[in-house]
Parts: structure tokens; C-alpha cells; sequence
């Protein structure tokens, strides 16, 4: 092959080679094949790839690769880089000058040395070493700056030994060499600070969605911790489902693309939780707003007590002429069997407000006839029930401490986030973070919430979502309704969820046979709530 056609194949492989470095996502991978692709262009035994520090003070090795010595180092295959920084100031504060990739990046100018044992420009002690040590010869140099769309260097690419393919000897790289390498680098550095400000725009976009949690998170104590922690569950589970090569979920996959869209979504999944109003989302008991209302209704019954001891000394007080001590006694008997059943009635209400427990119809009725059993006088003069329409809708709740009204605003969340995420233009990787974040309420049976979706209308992604939402929910301690549940507890609740058609099948005996729970609960949860699972128990249950 002559050289002009060794030329154009030379061309044509590193037009090859930036088309593949355009497309590589990973900056470890990229500057791994950028070191590669410049060995290989340049037919180099040996190259060390250097990136300038964040503070621009010195080279650090990122990657370092032999091939007669059988070494790599560095990058996503390599060993751990062992080496130092290389300062481009000496200590006196003087350029570094005697280095060859320190002054490659100082002075932004390709260093072509044909032969380090003959040149006295710079200092090859340490190569000279290397080689003692290593039984190696370290001769020709080529190192190359690389430079960012603002013409500063970024980094440099240092290429050791140039073997000629014909007959294996080392030899100077020639300037066709040099040519190609310059135009790598210019490549690879296009490349490099693309990857680079595409990774800042994503550690400023995530960082938009941590001020949002962080917001969602301050507004309650009670719901703190909730959207880190469902994202990592979502992540395990995703993961998990991933790697399964049997089963229903064989064919399920995700490639990195798919894995950081999904991360979104689970970051967002609760964003319009930022127009729920505090007193809803941290409503402990069932008459709570802005403070516990059940101390209005104490403060009635004391009233009433106050108002029935007044009639009663009245009463005495009307007898003091007859002084018939039988019938102030008879008084004063009423008057502790009425106290009595005013502070039963009392510790009804205060135990029906905690919300802990069901409602039975009986408590219900109950609770409707204290209401209309005693008279108040209003502020106005006003006769009034003893209940309010309002306290008695919220004491007849039948579990829980929200209203049908209030469990409507807490739903609304959901619907908020779908309409705040339906107003961002995603980018052609993101552009399913509105349905994955948006349905994980939603119902394999088609009785969720917002839309009403079935099975078949929801992704994978959008269903591993709703499994780690409600796992999450069940296991949180900080709840101000209930304690945080045990594994045995939590997952005997999502097999009767499984049967039913609240969460999907298929994922659930992922989540349970590749023991995702566990994995999560060993990093989430208190050691008393991590206690054995035994499926078998759910069948004789189920039996």
C-alpha cells in the first residue's frame, strides 16, 4: 500500500473514530477511547491521557496504557491511577516548563520528540527510571493540548513510541503523525466538553429537582425523606427487573438513557406535592387544621359540667328552707352520674379524633347522637348543636383522619405533577418522565387515580413506581397517623395487593424473589421493622 492510500484509510479511520466519540455518553469511556483511537491512529506503543484540574494548577493521569508492558491503568477497564498530579508551577511559582505534557499545556503547543535519551529541553529523569526499572525504552514523543471551544486546554494527549507497521520498530512520529493526533484531539476535545456541559446542564437540572423536594420535604416533618426514598426504591426494583432472564420479565430492558430518564421520573413523582396545603398533609387527628380542635369540644363538655353543677347548687340552694338533706343528696348523686356521663362521652370523642382505629356503624351513631344530645350557645346567643356540621363530618370519618374532601386535595398532588411536568419541553430521552412520575396512583384493575388506567396502558416503569410508592408509604415511620410496618407486614399487605389488581404481578414476584425489599429495608429501615418474610404463610392465609 502506498502512502497516500495509507494516508486516506488514516483519514477515513478518524472519521470513523469521531463519529463514534460523538455518540459515547460516559466521559470514563470517552476519554478511554480517545486514547485508544490516538495509539491506534498513530501506530503508539504506549499513551497516558491527561485532564486539567478543576482548578487549572496541574495534569492529572486519567488514563495510562502500554502494550508491550501490558499496561492499563485508569478509565472504566483499567487500575486505579497510582501516579501524582503534575503541577504546571514549579514552587517558586515558575512555569513547569521542563515537562513535556506540563509544557504542552502551558504554552498550548504540540511537543514532537524523536528521541528522549537525546534531548536536553526537558527533563526525562523520571522516564529514564521507568525504564531501568521496567527494562523498557521510552524514545519518541508526541504530546498534543487539547483545547475547549473557548481555546483553553482542557487537557493533554501524550503518545510514547511510534512503531513502524512494517518492520516493528520504534521510530519518531512523523508529521502526518502529528496532523492526524492535532485532529483527533480537536475532536475529542469537541467531544469532551460536550459530554462536560451536558453533565453540568444535568447536575443543574437535578439540582432544580432537589430544591423542589427539598421545599415539598421542609412544608412536613411527616413527609420528610419520601421522595429520596421512593426514587431509590424505584431504582432497586427497576434494576432487579432488568436483570431477570426468566419469566414474564425476560423481555423487559434499559439501557443507561432509559435507567436516568426513569431516575427523573422518580425524583418528580411528587412535585406537585408543593400545592398541597400543610394542614392537610400533616393532619394528625381528625379535627385538625391549623392546631387540634377537640380541645373547643373539651373546653364544651367543662361547660356543660360548670353549667349542670351551677343547677344543681341552685337547686340546693332552693331546699336550704326545707333543709331536706335526702333530696340535696339525690342532687348531688345526678350531679356526679351526669359529670360521669359527660366525661365518657368526653373520652369517646377525643379517642374517635386520634383517627387509629375503624369506625364501626355503632361509633358512627354514637358520635351523631352526642351532636344533637346537648345544646350550646353559640357566641352570637345562638342555639347551636354541640357539634358542628364540619366536626361531625370529621369525626365520623371511618378510618384514617381525611375527609372525602381532604383525601381529594391529597389526591390532587398527583394531577398538579402531571400538569407541571406537561409544561416542560423534555428532550427526546426525558420525554417519558410525565406518564412514568404521573401513574404510579394509578390501578393494574383500572381503579386508580388520576386517569383511571389499566394494566395494559401503563408502562413498566410507571408501574415499578407504584409498587415503591405504596411500599415506601407502608414501611415510613414518620407518618402522623400510624408507626412504620414491619417487612412480614408490609409484604403480606402487597401479596393481597398483587391479588387484587392494585400492583402489578409480574413485578411484585420480582420484587420478592430477588429480595428487593431487603435490600432496601437494610439501608431504610429501623432493625426492629426487619423481620423474616415466609410467602408460605400468605397461602394458608389465603386457603
Amino acid at each position: 500500500m502506498n502512502s497516500v492510500d495509507a494516508l486516506l484509510r488514516r483519514l477515513e479511520q478518524l472519521n470513523a473514530i469521531g463519529a463514534d466519540l460523538s455518540k459515547e455518553r460516559d466521559l470514563a469511556s470517552l476519554l478511554e477511547k480517545i486514547l485508544v483511537a490516538a495509539k491506534s491512529i498513530t501506530h503508539a506503543d504506549g499513551g497516558t491521557f491527561y485532564r486539567t484540574t478543576d482548578d487549572g494548577a496541574a495534569l492529572r493521569v486519567e488514563i495510562l496504557h502500554n502494550d508491550s508492558l501490558n499496561i492499563a491503568m485508569g478509565g472504566p477497564h483499567g487500575k486505579p491511577i497510582v501516579f501524582p498530579d503534575l503541577p504546571l508551577k514549579n514552587s517558586d511559582g515558575q512555569a513547569n516548563d521542563a515537562l513535556v505534557a506540563a509544557y504542552c499545556a502551558i504554552h498550548n503547543q504540540t511537543v514532537n520528540i524523536a528521541d528522549a535519551y537525546d534531548t536536553v529541553n526537558f527533563d526525562f529523569s523520571g522516564t529514564r527510571q521507568f525504564d531501568t526499572r521496567t527494562g523498557y525504552r521510552s524514545q519518541s514523543f508526541l504530546a498534543v493540548p487539547m483545547k475547549d471551544h473557548d481555546g483553553c486546554v482542557i487537557g493533554v494527549l501524550q503518545l510514547i513510541n511510534a512503531i513502524n507497521p512494517e518492520t516493528g520498530e520504534v521510530q519518531a512520529f512523523s508529521l502526518p503523525d502529528q496532523s492526524l493526533a492535532e485532529s483527533l484531539a480537536s475532536q475529542a476535545a469537541i467531544a469532551i466538553t460536550n459530554r462536560n456541559l451536558m453533565l453540568q446542564m444535568e447536575t443543574l437540572f437535578e439540582s432544580f429537582i432537589s430544591l423542589i423536594n427539598v421545599a415539598i420535604d421542609e412544608k412536613s416533618p411527616y413527609t420528610a425523606g419520601h421522595c429520596d426514598r421512593v426514587p431509590a426504591l424505584t431504582m432497586m426494583l427497576a434494576e432487579a427487573a432488568n436483570a431477570i432472564q426468566t419469566g414474564p420479565m425476560q423481555s423487559f430492558s434499559m439501557d443507561a438513557r432509559d435507567v436516568y430518564e426513569l431516575k427523573i421520573a422518580g425524583l418528580l413523582h411528587d412535585c406537585g406535592k408543593v400545592t398541597t396545603p400543610v394542614h392537610v398533609v400533616d393532619k394528625q387527628t381528625k379535627l385538625q387544621t391549623l392546631f387540634d380542635r377537640i380541645e373547643l369540644i373539651d373546653t364544651r363538655f367543662e361547660v356543660l359540667k360548670r353549667d349542670q353543677e351551677i343547677a344543681t347548687l341552685k337547686a340546693q340552694l332552693a331546699l336550704r328552707e326545707v333543709k331536706d338533706a335526702q333530696a340535696e343528696a339525690s342532687l348531688e348523686d345526678g350531679l356526679k352520674i351526669q359529670v360521669q356521663e359527660l366525661d365518657t362521652q368526653r373520652s369517646f370523642l377525643r379517642n374517635a379524633n386520634r383517627g387509629a382505629e375503624f369506625m364501626s356503624p355503632d361509633d358512627i351513631q354514637r358520635v351523631k347522637d352526642i351532636a344533637t344530645m346537648h345544646q350550646w350557645v353559640a357566641p352570637d346567643g345562638a342555639i347551636a348543636a354541640f357539634l358542628s356540621d364540619e366536626e361531625l363530618e370529621n369525626l365520623t370519618i371511618r378510618a384514617g383522619t381525611l375527609t372525602a374532601k381532604e383525601r381529594d386535595i391529597i389526591n390532587y398532588h398527583i394531577v398538579a405533577t402531571i400538569k407541571m411536568l406537561d409544561q416542560l419541553p423534555w428532550p427526546r430521552h426525558l420525554k417519558n418522565v410525565p406518564e412514568y412520575a404521573g401513574g404510579h396512583h394509578e390501578r393494574m384493575d383500572g381503579k386508580g387515580y388520576p386517569k383511571g388506567l389499566r394494566r395494559e396502558q401503563m408502562s413498566v416503569q410507571a408501574r415499578i413506581m407504584g409498587i415503591a410508592d405504596i411500599f415506601e408509604a407502608l414501611t415510613a415511620r414518620d407518618r402522623p397517623y400510624k408507626k412504620g410496618m414491619t417487612l412480614s407486614e408490609t409484604m403480606h399487605i402487597m401479596y393481597k395487593f398483587k391479588l387484587n389488581g392494585h400492583i402489578d404481578p409480574d413485578l411484585f414476584d420480582v420484587f420478592l424473589s430477588e429480595k428487593v425489599y431487603l435490600r432496601y429495608a437494610e439501608q431504610y429501615l429501623e432493625p426492629w421493622q426487619i423481620d423474616e418474610v415466609n410467602p408460605a404463610l400468605w397461602q394458608a392465609v389465603r386457603q
